[in-house]
């Protein structure tokens, strides 16, 4: 945590504070922004807050009174509910708009950890409530140079992987040998382990119709073969086996053969709409503006609706991504949200257009890094459509 940061912004920000507050692990942002990891998990609420100007404070229950040793601040202790809220009364003295991780009408869901009842309580004390997802962005969401290190180290071994994946489908296939969507799926995760790769699930690997479900995953008990001449998809996403490390997430589409005249021409369109999406990013971030993420959805969505797909783009363009794989930053979206979050510096999304129609679905996804003053894909780029 860099206290003096934290206080510049929330001056930026015009905000009297940011409040955090946690109860059995529910908030693993705020661990992240202050730093720590907490001793063990707490059974009992603790708050922490840092203000625009001066020193932190923190509010603990005395029987977990060591829970916010790892952060600096003068420490206050309760028992009682009623001495619970009396120390919050004194956290937040003269406090007028403090931030939280809270959402409005849960709009931006990864940022809202924070429970009605707890947000009902502040307000109770005179304060004004508002979502820290701007700030979340500025200190959780931006990577830092060794952050980016592993990504792009992951990338080369994530890009691997996938290239040997849709290779033994394609020798499967050639040879007549009996070959499984969940067999791949299995033959990606032993050669992440041997990568020394993490994931926390997936990968998916699906053809025909079931690429047509963006978060398809097959199972022992459910799965279907792979073919000639059937479409495959896969999204994988894993990041280095190791603390601090974030993710790097694709999915590349082949076919098993030749593909139809309607594979190549959605697959011409999903292309078009991702290259769309990172030129309007590359263009922004080098003209200095301010670019938010809701514009990057709109650039890729339009493309797809004037080729006459729009209804079949179920979800939006992209997603942060960081230590999870679905990051705490700006997302590419105006469909699900209405992402107005500002595209950061040394933050890192995915753009990944997709069109679903009921036969097959192709997507097309790479990983954006913005820097200071240009933005770049982080990995290999698919320009046509696998021909297994």
């Amino acid at each position: 945590m860099n206290l003096e940061d934290i206080q510049r912004e929330l001056i930026r920000q015009e905000l009297d504070g940011w409040l955090f507050f946690d109860h059995h692990l529910r908030d693993p942002l705020a661990y992240r922004v202050l730093g720590f990891t907490a001793p063990r998990t707490p059974t009992r609420r603790w708050y922490y807050f840092i203000p625009a100007a001066g020193e932190p404070s923190k509010l603990v229950h005395r029987i977990e009174a060591g829970m916010l040793d790892a952060v600096p601040g003068v420490k206050h202790h309760y028992s009682s509910w009623s001495e619970q809220t009396e120390g919050l009364q004194t956290l937040l003295n003269g406090t007028r708009r403090v931030a939280m991780q809270y959402s409005p009408l849960c709009a931006i869901p990864y940022v809202a950890m924070v429970d009605a009842g707890t947000v009902e309580l502040v307000r109770s004390l005179g304060a004004e409530v508002i979502s820290s997802a701007d700030l979340i962005q500025q200190f959780e969401a931006r990577w830092t140079p060794d952050a980016l290190a592993t990504h792009m180290e992951a990338g080369k071994r994530v890009d691997r992987v996938r290239r040997d994946a849709f290779a033994l489908a394609a020798e499967r296939v050639k040879n007549g040998s009996p070959v499984d969507e969940y067999e791949i799926q299995q033959f990606i995760l032993t050669s992440f382990r041997e990568q020394d790769l993490y994931t926390d699930h997936g990968p998916i690997v699906a053809v025909n119709q079931n690429a047509s479900n963006p978060h398809y995953e097959p199972t022992r008990e459910a799965h279907s073969p792979i073919r000639g001449g059937d479409l495959l998809l896969i999204d994988l996403w894993a990041k280095l086996d190791r603390p601090g490390s974030v993710y790097y997430d694709i999915t590349w589409t082949g076919v098993l053969g030749d593909p139809s005249d309607e594979m190549l021409r959605v697959f011409d369109v999903v292309r078009g709409a991702r290259d769309r999406a990172v030129e309007t990013v590359q263009r922004g971030v080098s003209a200095g503006g301010t670019l938010a993420g809701y514009q990057v959805d709109d650039a890729a969505r339009s493309y797809i609706q004037d080729h006459g797909f729009g209804e079949y783009f179920t979800h939006r363009t992209g997603h942060s991504i960081g230590e999870d794989v679905h990051g705490g930053g700006a997302n590419m979206d105006n469909l699900e949200t209405h992402d107005e979050r500002r595209v950061l510096p040394w933050t890192c999304f995915s753009i990944e257009p997709g069109i679903y129609l009921p036969e097959f679905g192709i997507r097309s996804e790479v990983n954006v890094f913005v820097e200071e003053g240009s933005a770049r894909v982080t990995g290999e780029i698919q320009t046509a459509l696998l021909r297994l």
